[in-house]
């Protein structure tokens, strides 16, 4: 028995393990807790399936932004633990256990029917990845082979954030989003406000630039600047921004903007919407990240921010 199957073996039963308690636990801080541990331990699944552009996206969006959007909830309800009333009656949870089973049975027989060797358009993916001009596959897919899916996904990204927006109230629009909080200067979060920033800010441009050769991209690395923000924002170093800021606005759509125009682009240089001249396909790539890594760390942060609650008079 090698060290890798008994460590691969340790994983799994604390995947497991923390999925248990996620679901079991009494209270919604606990559950939240769990929940982060989970997807942390899932990125370690990931790398060990050698999928280290997923791991990073699990750790960022499944384990970070997701955790702090489910520990700010469990601490607004709170309060109202306990006071609710009773929790589901054992008919809803014995469903419930029931519909867990059957999905886990269903995918297990999905997963084992699978024929030999599994379906698997890779070769295919390689062998075209030198006219992209990148070296990383997932970014060759992500920008390339699927450009149509994450232009739209951007585009999602910031109508879900109107979308967010549009519970504000009426005398609240364009307003401030409500994270305002005013801590100790000399505490623990303004410490790590002030520190990590510089660093992360590193770290999510880096993400970016190798995302094009390595693991990495602009998602990932919008993820690590929108969380720096949040930091900084959350300790109460800097407030969000008014969202009738016309250049926050503007870096808002710059992603999309950018990856239609190139597009178009394409349409008059190499016959096809989102096609890119073999010459010029990389610059054109990373031209296009650029400013969706900005578009991803301000939709993302803004995301978690929520919708105005203050005005400009109100601070």
């Amino acid at each position: 028995m090698s060290l890798t199957y008994v460590l691969e073996v340790v994983l799994a039963v604390l995947v497991l393990g923390a999925a248990v308690w996620t679901i079991v636990a009494r209270s919604a801080f606990s559950s939240a807790v769990g929940f982060v541990s989970y997807g942390l331990l899932l990125s370690l699944v990931w790398v060990q399936l050698a999928a280290v552009d997923v791991a990073l996206t699990e750790a960022a969006i499944g384990s970070g932004l997701t955790g702090v959007l489910l520990l700010s909830a469990a601490a607004t309800l709170r309060a109202t633990e306990g006071t609710s009333g009773t929790g589901p009656g054992l008919a809803m949870r014995v469903a419930a256990a029931i519909c867990c089973g059957f999905v886990t049975v269903a995918v297990a027989a999905v997963v084992l029917t699978l024929p030999e060797p599994s379906p698997t358009l890779a070769p295919e993916v390689v062998a075209a990845l030198p006219a992209t001009g990148v070296g990383n596959p997932v970014t060759g897919v992500l920008m390339a082979f699927r450009a149509l899916d994450t232009l739209l996904e951007k585009v999602v990204l910031v109508l879900a954030l109107i979308g967010v927006w549009s519970f504000a109230p009426d005398r609240y629009w364009g307003g401030h989003p409500g994270l305002s909080h005013r801590l100790s200067a000399d505490g623990v979060l303004p410490f790590f406000a002030r520190t990590l920033p510089p660093l992360g800010v590193l770290l999510g441009i880096h993400l970016m630039w190798t995302g094009a050769d390595a693991p990495g991209g602009a998602f990932q690395g919008g993820t690590v600047l929108a969380a720096m923000w949040l930091l900084v924002m959350m300790a109460g170093v800097r407030d969000a921004p008014a969202i009738r800021e016309r250049w926050l606005r503007l870096a808002l759509v710059s992603g999309p903007v950018v990856f239609l125009a190139v597009g178009l682009v394409g349409m008059l240089a190499a016959g096809a919407f989102l096609a890119y001249p073999v010459a010029i396909a990389k610059p054109l790539i990373l031209l296009i990240e650029v400013p969706m890594l900005l578009t991803i760390a301000l939709a993302l942060g803004l995301l978690v921010a929520g919708p105005p609650e203050r005005t400009a008079q109100s601070l």
